[in-house]
């Protein structure tokens, strides 16, 4: 074989690796991991969340804390989102979530452009979405990338690879903490 060929191949080969390797964690990885999460359950009531926006070199952009009401509907999630940040701005997002199988899941929100896509498998949930970002007098279409994995039945860790242009932007962190004194926790 001649040396062409031989680096040809060897380029094919480590192309291909590299190629595999950018492939990513898919959401079925998670099958079988425990406790099991269920959107629907989980946000059965109140539940409450504290966050951060990092850029891209890591610098912490913005702190929030999260008031959510999730109200549960056969196949049907209502939540009622109230965020507060650290300058003392407030916002509000309202997400109407669809099961629409074992591990399927559709969303809208008003700031949510086209329809947000989620897969569950295990303890984890990933959801595909662009939001609408207002950045001063602007709005962004940013594109989310966004796991949630609960932990344990009341705590909730999220991570979310915010992009723009196939470009990351920076990384949304979020810790949920479910108040199980109501809703599918609840012992009551």
């Amino acid at each position: 074989m001649s040396r062409l060929r031989l680096l040809i191949l060897s380029l094919i080969t480590v192309t291909t690796l590299l190629l595999a390797g950018c492939a990513g964690v898919s959401p079925e990885d998670y099958a079988g991991q425990t406790p099991e999460f269920r959107i629907e359950e989980y946000f059965d009531g109140d539940v409450k969340a504290w966050g951060m926006f990092q850029s891209r070199s890591g610098e912490v952009k913005r702190r929030f804390t999260v008031d959510i009401e999730g109200t549960v509907d056969g196949d049907q999630i209502t939540l009622d989102e109230r965020f507060t940040y650290d300058d003392g701005e407030t916002d509000r997002r309202v997400w109407e979530i669809e099961r629409i199988d074992e591990h399927t899941y559709e969303g809208t929100a008003g700031d949510v452009v086209g329809v947000a896509e989620g897969k569950r498998y295990g303890n984890a949930l990933n959801w595909q979405y662009t939001l609408a970002l207002e950045v001063g007098d602007r709005t962004w279409n940013v594109q989310f990338d966004d796991w949630m994995y609960l932990n344990d039945e009341n705590t909730l860790i999220n991570t979310a690879e915010v992009s723009k242009f196939g470009f990351r932007v920076g990384t949304v962190t979020l810790f949920f903490r479910r108040d199980n004194t109501t809703g599918a926790g609840s012992s009551e």
